[in-house]
């Protein structure tokens, strides 16, 4: 046994000091950038080597295994999985559906961007002048084209935007003949076409 052995022994006070290596919990290079690293992994960054070049880059002297190795624990804690918003496309999709068809999930959901948006829900037929103007002074030909059309039809968009009929339940009819005349590869008369829309 050594002379350093025999002075660390006679000089410890308490059996938790003889502790070394890995159950020693000294101070490291790592502890001032340990918040730092929870913080970028609860953001969704869990790539070692680049929260190493990361704190390096803030002043970390250390290795790379150290940080390696602080961060394999955290691995095995499940993390709440991250819930992504809505696309545009979906809650349009869901805004264009009658609420009976569609289903409690997306129900709830739309209720919940209706709260974060509730401009989605206000009738918008006033702004209907501003858009085409706005439409207009952009340099984007194909935007033109789009208020031109608004223009044309600004009473219909504006009744569109403002009251609570629309003619959907027309526009499915209108498509329901279409479909019967496309079955029938167009050989079927009237009476025949009546029928099938009669008794469908």
């Amino acid at each position: 046994m050594g002379l350093s052995t025999v002075q660390r022994f006679a000089h410890a006070r308490t059996p938790e000091a003889l502790f070394q290596g890995q159950w020693q919990d000294h101070p490291t290079k790592l502890d001032m950038f340990k918040s730092y690293l929870h913080q970028r992994w609860e953001d969704g960054c869990t790539n070692a080597w680049k929260l190493w070049e990361e704190i390096t880059d803030r002043g970390y002297r250390g290795g790379y295994a150290a940080v390696r190795d602080y961060l394999r624990p955290l691995r095995t804690v499940p993390r709440t999985p991250a819930i992504r918003p809505p696309s545009a496309r979906t809650v349009s999709s869901w805004i264009l559906t009658h609420p009976d068809a569609l289903p409690d999930e997306a129900q709830l959901q739309m209720k919940i961007a209706l709260a974060h948006c509730p401009e989605l829900e206000a009738p918008a037929g006033h702004l209907i002048r501003e858009g085409v103007a706005a439409g207009r002074a952009d340099d984007l030909p194909g935007l033109h084209g789009f208020a031109n059309g608004l223009e044309r039809d600004q009473d219909t968009v504006v009744a569109g935007l403002s009251i609570p009929w629309n003619s959907g339940v027309v526009e499915g009819h209108v498509n329901r003949i279409k479909m019967f005349k496309r079955q029938m590869f167009g050989r079927a008369g009237f009476e025949l076409l009546r029928k099938r829309v009669l008794l469908a």
